[in-house]
């Protein structure tokens, strides 16, 4: 098993196909795309039968907390997946996870399997667990993504995501990915991930463009589709 832990600043803009465009011809000079181009992405948001978790995120508190199994691509039988714990306190974004097989997860997830991992992550992801209780598949998200990487400072990452999707049906990571989009068509999340400061350069570039910052959470968003097309009532 594998264990990360993230600590950065995860800045969003949403960005249209001209914006798009020039970040990524900037991007170009002084970044390295992912050799393994364009990835799919799919998450399952973990949540209580009320929304407790994406309720209160959305009210914008100090400190709020998720909980999703995440894989890259299409996950194949016993695939490795990861376990989440995603954690925000006045901006700044702290991420715990470990890696498992899929059938692992969905039965620790399910209450039918205790975790095999007996390390600090795996303790604050089972206490998470415990604490909320009654955790279910809440919303399955995909999206096709665009990594960079820094030449210049290993901390620094930028990606674009398109063709958001999310659906409350067929929530595995086993399963075809899919659902409805958040997005239109000519519209990227465009996301800077950083432990420190954003480098002149890109900063420059943000106003050149007249890209503005975001509030933008696809699980938020996702909920708030769901919460429309229940009341009748559009979101638009």
């Amino acid at each position: 098993m594998e264990n990360n832990i993230f600590q950065r600043w995860e800045l969003k803009y949403l960005v249209d196909s001209r914006q798009r465009s020039m970040l990524e011809q900037s991007l170009e000079r002084h970044m390295r795309p992912d050799p393994h181009g364009e990835s799919c992405i799919c998450n399952v948001y973990y949540d209580t039968p009320d929304y407790r978790l994406i309720r209160q995120s959305l009210d914008k508190p100090i400190y709020k907390e998720k909980l999703r199994l995440r894989s890259y691509g299409r996950v194949r039988p016993h695939n490795e997946v990861f376990l989440e714990l995603k954690k925000k306190y006045q901006g700044v974004v702290y991420k715990r996870r470990i890696s498992l097989s899929d059938w692992e997860a969905e039965l620790y997830m399910a209450g039918r399997l205790p975790l095999l991992e007996d390390t600090q992550i795996g303790r604050e992801i089972d206490y998470f667990k415990r604490f909320y209780g009654n955790l279910q598949p809440a919303v399955y998200l995909c999206y096709d993504r665009c990594a960079y990487f820094s030449t210049e400072d290993p901390d620094l990452r930028a990606t674009f995501d398109r063709r958001i999707r999310w659906r409350q049906e067929d929530m595995s990571l086993t399963a075809r990915p899919g659902g409805q989009h958040l997005l239109q068509p000519h519209q990227s999340l465009f996301e800077i991930k950083t432990a420190s400061s954003i480098p002149l350069w890109l900063v420059e570039v943000l106003e050149a463009g007249e890209i503005r910052q975001a509030s933008f959470s696809k699980y938020g968003e996702a909920y708030k589709m769901i919460i429309s097309e229940r009341s009748g009532v559009s979101c638009a």
